[in-house]
């Protein structure tokens, strides 16, 4: 969708390197790339930034938001295309401009309508980009249920894709890590579209323990193998106990998702894994499970990344109120939680920071009271939003 432009001079900005804040800077930018970081007085013909924050393009590594555009209400499939059109322009107006689709990779009959259909998002997400209808950059994001069956096989279908660069290992038995509180998870599926009765859940949550008994083993040395062999950094999910994070650096795990205690994101942060915790767990002040709240974690320095996860506006607003709850963490530090850290993380290395010679993937934010406004995106210097 973006063009490259030769040339563009933005000034009059607040720039948020990955280390500082230029209070009145300005950018040039060339070929799609950062050519020149300045101070003070512009060259002449800048784009006027108004005094706003101009600060690298927001990276999501986490988000299943497309799964509420293709199917937006119980039953109801949208065109899986147009739902990719719709999620994408949401993602680039809430100054996201890498973004990892986490699409769920199982079956599961009489769970969740989304379920199975990651190949179907998948195909729509390659039409869109041939087509230059993606303002985002996007990528693949694998979100692999571990206990059921046909896991391993849906893996296998995708994996040879380029677009695929994360699989995470999850899961959701009732009575552990997420749902460790067997109520709560009860709770949530009656809270979904359907409301299942405690019969029904009964039903389910028997089938998940027997398949939890099955397959989870097998199929967790298979799908970190696949991994492995296709050099795709592998995401841990929930991470509760010290077995958990035992199993999490056995796996090679780069990043561990939404650790829910605060002994098991100690034992990762020691192991070095990358800790992620979700964006609206910040703005709400806590998670909605009821498990570890992401500021407590970022009072610790045990916060790496930050994932709007089902919010994708909940990004910037998170990161950008990380200093007010953890005073420590700097207008910077509070930035690369959604810039440099999760490029780092999967091996990103031309973009997530302001930088001669990187990506001119950028943002202008305008914060009006405690809302920020993403006023303008750029994408390889080319204007998408």
């Amino acid at each position: 969708m973006n063009a490259k432009p030769k040339e563009l001079v933005i000034a009059n900005a607040r720039i948020v390197l990955a280390d500082r804040v230029i209070e009145q800077g300005w950018l040039a930018l060339s070929d799609g790339r950062i050519a020149e970081i300045g101070e003070g007085r512009a060259p002449a013909g800048a784009e006027d930034a108004g005094g706003d924050l101009i600060m690298p393009g927001l990276i999501e590594l986490h988000t299943d938001h497309l799964e509420a555009h293709y199917v937006p209400r119980p039953k109801v499939f949208w065109n899986p295309v147009a739902a990719v059109i719709s999620y994408d322009g949401q993602l680039a107006t809430s100054g996201i401009t890498t973004v990892f689709d986490s699409l769920r990779v199982w079956r599961e009959d009489g769970a969740e309508e989304v379920d199975g259909r990651a190949g179907v998002l998948a195909a729509a997400i390659t039409t869109a980009r041939d087509s230059s209808l993606l303002r985002a950059d996007h990528f693949l994001h694998l979100r692999c249920e571990i206990p059921m069956p046909s896991v391993v096989v849906e893996a296998r279908e995708l994996i040879d894709r380029p677009d695929v660069k994360l699989m995470s290992l999850m899961d959701h038995t009732p009575g552990q890590r997420q749902f460790r509180d067997e109520v709560k998870l009860r709770d949530y599926y009656r809270g979904k579209g359907g409301g299942k009765t405690d019969a029904e859940l009964d039903e389910l949550f028997a089938k998940r323990f027997e398949y939890q008994k099955t397959y989870a083993a097998t199929n967790m040395r298979e799908i970190v193998a696949l991994a492995h062999a296709y050099k795709i950094p592998l995401a841990s999910h929930d991470d509760t106990t010290e077995e958990n994070v035992a199993d999490a650096v056995r796996d090679g795990v780069a990043v561990a998702e939404f650790p829910t205690t605060i002994e098991a994101a100690r034992g990762l942060h020691q192991a070095g894994i990358d800790i992620l915790m979700g964006a609206p767990n910040v703005v709400r002040g806590g998670s909605h499970s009821g498990n570890i709240a992401a500021v407590d974690l970022a009072r610790e320095g045990l916060l790496d990344i930050l994932s709007s996860d089902y919010i994708p506006s909940s990004l910037l607003m998170g990161a950008l109120q990380l200093p007010e709850h953890a005073p420590s963490i700097g207008l910077p530090a509070a930035i690369r939680t959604v810039t440099k850290a999760p490029a780092d993380a999967v091996g990103l290395t031309d973009r997530g920071e302001i930088a001669i010679g990187k990506r001119a993937d950028l943002i202008r934010v305008h914060v009006a009271g405690s809302v920020p406004v993403v006023r303008s995106v750029w994408r390889e210097g080319g204007r998408v939003a």
